[in-house]
């Protein structure tokens, strides 16, 4: 998942006691130490998103993010003349923390309402991967306001700012990158997995007519995603979360190719074996032909081999399916902890 990221331009580390500023410089110091305990909590949030599995956790660190802006906000609430008189700056940064609020909110939770039912559809997860692509270019577009409001600012009272990326902003542009490299990957293995989850409810069903759909967009949707792997790159000479979701994607085929046929053939012979099984039982036993009956027995032979290889395949494939559910889970976990720095 693609976290909320603020990138902050502002380096200045002194600390000020005062609200009454000399220079602009001393308001850019002030303003800055504003941004960067947001920052600080920013990070403490996307690295226990990427590090732990605990759900308060990762809720207090959000709160606590929260806190660091509404405090940073009551502090330039205070600000009431700026720097001295000149209040479109500060104008700006309240506006921006404004919206950083509401985006930390209630943008939040709509990404947490769509994660509910995500795994219920492509269609969902899609939708929950994009509406984390929206909220973040928010966050962007936001926060390329605020640059462009501080080198206003500067530019009005002839102060040079550095551009140069803070550490921790080259930390969290690489989260960014991280999780965003993930949701490409992942959306590629989910579209399988939740259409071969779709057929699996349609053999338990017996749906002759949902298996075949099924099984001919799973083959179709493999296609198209080995494809899309090949335009992939390993992701800092990393390539474990492409091999992974290659090798998913190679079994599901043999889905199509091995495991499905079997099941078509055995629900329409044992459709036909009900039928004959049927129509004998209706004769009395004096009734029947020896064709019928040894027609009838040879079909009890074939429905029960056929019975036995539609339970071992079955068997077989849903072992090395959910194997490999598992070590997919297990290795976009081990990606991100890789790669998104724990300090």
């Amino acid at each position: 998942m693609k976290q909320l990221t603020f990138f902050t331009l502002f380096f200045i580390t002194t600390s000020l006691f005062s609200q009454e500023f000399k220079t602009p410089v001393e308001y850019l110091q002030y303003i800055g130490k504003q941004e960067e305990n947001i920052t600080k909590e920013t990070w403490k949030y996307t690295k226990t998103i990427a590090h732990s599995t605990s759900g308060r956790k990762i809720e207090n660190t959000r709160k606590n993010l929260i806190k660091s802006i509404q405090n940073a906000k009551l502090n330039i609430l205070k600000l009431k003349d700026g720097y001295k008189g000149d209040v479109e700056f500060r104008d700006i940064i309240l506006e921006y923390l404004r919206v950083s609020e509401i985006i930390i909110t209630e943008d939040y939770s709509k990404i947490i309402d769509l994660q509910e039912v995500s795994d219920q559809s492509y269609d969902f997860m899609e939708a929950y991967v994009k509406m984390q692509d929206l909220v973040n270019q928010r966050m962007d577009d936001e926060h390329e306001k605020l640059n462009l409001g501080q080198k206003s600012f500067a530019l009005k009272y002839n102060i040079t700012i550095s551009e140069a990326q803070s550490e921790l902003g080259k930390k969290m542009k690489l989260s960014n990158e991280v999780f965003e490299y993930r949701s490409v990957l992942y959306l590629i293995f989910f579209k399988c997995n939740v259409t071969d989850s779709n057929l699996s409810k349609a053999i338990l069903a017996k749906d002759l007519s949902a298996i075949q759909q099924n099984s001919s967009s799973l083959a179709s949707y493999v296609e198209e995603g080995l494809e899309k792997i090949k335009a992939i790159k390993p992701f800092k000479n990393d390539a474990s979360l492409i091999n992974s979701t290659k090798k998913s994607l190679e079994l599901y085929k043999k889905t199509t190719v091995e495991q499905i046929p079997v099941i078509i053939d055995f629900f329409m012979f044992n459709t036909k074996f009900e039928a004959a099984k049927l129509n004998i039982e209706k004769k009395k036993p004096a009734d029947r032909t020896k064709e019928e009956v040894d027609n009838f027995n040879a079909m009890v032979k074939d429905v029960n081999v056929k019975i036995n290889n539609f339970n071992n395949i079955n068997s077989k494939f849903d072992q090395e399916k959910n194997q490999l559910t598992n070590s997919w889970n297990s290795t976009a976990t081990q990606f991100v902890s890789k790669h998104v720095p724990n300090e």
